[in-house]
């Protein structure tokens, strides 16, 4: 060591000195507990700005100055100081440094709890595109088969019956042992109304349904249609052009290809009736509803938590109150979703503020919820509450002021972020919320059964945050719409998946007309039927049966009567419609059908009333 040089002694006692006239005390005793082990340190001269704060809190710019005052007690000399070694020398503004996380993660702040006001953001104003509620003439009498309709126009099932003769044809030509009668309209809406009584009548097979003279024999089925027309149908029915199908089949691998182009037709057009003839009120809700079926396709997924493990799943926005399917998608499998995941598309997908408007509040499960999603939904006008994961990218983790597993029931932390609030409640487990609608807590209370100091179960009063209060409330909307599906669905075992998911439509067809006749009947102050009797109501119009179980166009009904009973036979006289349009031929009648009110002759040698209603 050089005589001219100063001491190590010497240092440290003027560096003790320089830190007491700056800080107030020597570094041991403000940090004891700092590591001066550290293999990072930081040399000033590659600073670029005066202010460390810029980067670091001042918990972090304290902790770098200790470290670089245990590394000038362990050398010997200043000239022979660690600084010079590059291999411990990471810059400052090394972004993924261990330092540099430990600072994201406290930037924020601490966990505030339930004793800390918080207020709620600013909400933008409800504007909807249309006044919520049906969209129809409130004041009309509608009947439930009129309502039905809305969503099986009759452009709609014609364009179904076109494509099942088309199928039926060519399944025909290729060898299968059926008779097959082209359907029409009529006889499809029948098909339909039976698909619906057997929702009310379950029966353990199809071919139950027609047994005569036995313990399960039914009324109804044999009045409308045949045992063999009905499964012929059943057999048959396409939704698609089939020619169109081959087209489609050839594209398979190449992003031209359609998954759902043997389902589209109809899909898109019950899609569309769902959004036009109903207009929801402010709070909906996005989940996801599974569709039974073991169906061999790559659509088929598997949810344990769901009720039907195995089927289709498709998502789907609900309105909160009532039930109603606003709008849906179904799932066809693994593709490239955008940057931020399926979960943000799918809700991207659903919320539409072209047709909703603005101001509404989206409820949603932790499948859903990020962080991004809620601020680009508030941006757009949009409000949003949901659970959410802790692992999602955004979410705060690691603050002071923490749940543990042993905070009191009832205990409330939470974060605010600019319009988001992220909550944490403890029930009987943790419960984690965020919201941009609600504030964290304005007092709420909700009774839970605990056990008191002395062992003894009682009821008692805790608090619960705000956004959970909302969340527990609106956020069945999906769940209500299942539960009134499943009363009395459609369904029919199948191994074809379209047909599965086509009987899955009429089921919402038929849920959301009940719904539309609740909101009339308010409308008007009249007293709505039951769900069940309105589906009662559907399946007898639709099958031409009255009440009684007698079909309305009873057989009796159709009798020969004559055209004028005040005139001669020989001056009442009008073209018989049979032999215009079978034989092409112009004969005049006295006669006509009472039931039909159509001319028809009525001769020995030429009955053509009797080959009419055959």
């Amino acid at each position: 060591m050089s005589s001219s040089g100063v001491t190590a002694e010497q240092a440290g006692k003027y560096f003790n000195e320089f830190e007491e006239e700056e800080y107030g005390a020597p570094v041991e005793e403000r940090d004891s507990d700092s590591d001066s082990e550290s293999e990072f340190d930081f040399d000033d001269s590659d600073d670029e700005v005066e202010d460390p704060s810029i980067f670091f809190d001042e918990e972090e710019v304290e902790e770098e100055e200790e470290m670089a005052t245990s590394s000038v007690r362990m050398t010997s000399t200043p000239q022979k100081t660690p600084r010079k070694t590059p291999q411990k020398t990471p810059r400052r503004a090394r972004s993924r440094s261990p330092l540099s996380e430990a600072a994201a993660e406290t930037r924020h702040g601490r966990w505030n709890t339930e004793k800390d006001a918080d207020t709620a953001p600013v909400l933008s104003r409800f504007q909807p595109k249309r006044t919520p509620g049906p969209q129809i003439d409130g004041l009309a009498p509608y009947s439930p088969k009129e309502l039905f309709l809305l969503f099986f126009s009759a452009d709609t099932v014609k364009t179904i019956c076109d494509n099942t003769n088309k199928f039926a044809a060519k399944n025909q030509a290729r060898g299968k042992k059926y008779k097959w009668v082209k359907i029409n309209t009529d006889e499809f809406y029948k098909f339909l109304g039976l698909l619906i009584y057997m929702s009310l009548v379950q029966l353990p097979s199809v071919q139950d349904y027609w047994k005569q003279n036995h313990f399960l024999s039914v009324l109804t089925p044999p009045k409308v249609m045949s045992r063999d027309r009905f499964r012929t149908i059943m057999w048959n029915i396409h939704l698609s052009n089939p020619e169109e199908d081959v087209k489609n089949d050839e594209k398979k691998g190449t992003p031209g290809y359609d998954k759902l182009f043997r389902l589209r037709p109809v899909f898109d057009e019950i899609l569309n009736a769902c959004q036009a003839y109903y207009h929801p009120k402010r709070e909906l809700a996005v989940d996801e509803r599974m569709v039974a079926t073991k169906a061999k396709t790559n659509m088929t997924q598997y949810m344990k938590n769901k009720p039907n493990k195995w089927g289709l799943k498709l998502f789907v926005l609900a309105e909160s109150v009532s039930g109603y399917t606003v709008s849906f998608c179904l799932y066809t499998g693994k593709t490239s979703p955008s940057e931020h995941g399926l979960s943000y598309d799918v809700v991207m997908s659903l919320i539409q503020p072209s047709y909703l408007g603005t101001g509404y509040h989206i409820y949603m499960d932790n499948f859903y919820t990020s962080p991004t999603l809620l601020m680009d939904l508030a941006r757009a006008k949009f409000g949003a509450c949901g659970t959410y994961r802790e692992s999602r990218k955004g979410c705060p983790k690691e603050r002071p002021n923490a749940l543990t597993k042993k905070s009191e029931r009832g205990s409330i932390r939470w974060i605010r972020e600019d319009p988001l609030v992220f909550v944490k409640w403890m029930d009987t487990r943790e419960v984690s919320v965020c919201s941009t609608i609600h504030p964290a807590f304005s007092g709420e209370t909700v009774q839970r059964r605990m056990k008191d100091e002395e062992k003894r179960w009682i009821v008692k009063e805790i608090p619960c945050p705000t956004p959970i209060m909302a969340y527990n409330k609106y956020m069945g909307g999906v769940d209500l719409s299942d539960q009134l599906i499943q009363y009395y669905s459609a369904q029919r075992k199948t191994y074809c998946w379209y047909k599965t998911v086509f009987m899955h439509l009429i089921d919402i067809a038929s849920t959301n007309a009940y719904i539309l006749h609740r909101d009339l009947s308010a409308t008007k102050r009249e007293q709505p039927m039951s769900h069940k009797d309105f589906i009662v109501v559907i399946a007898s119009q639709l099958c031409g049966v009255d009440m009684t179980g007698m079909p309305k166009n009873r057989a009796t009904d159709h009798t020969p009567v004559p055209i004028n009973a005040e005139q001669k036979a020989n001056k009442a006289r009008r073209q018989c419609r049979h032999c215009l349009q079978v034989d092409r031929l112009r004969k005049d009648t006295s006669w006509k059908c009472k039931r039909c009110d159509v001319p028809l002759c009525l001769l020995l040698d030429r009955n053509c009333f009797e080959k009419w209603h055959n």
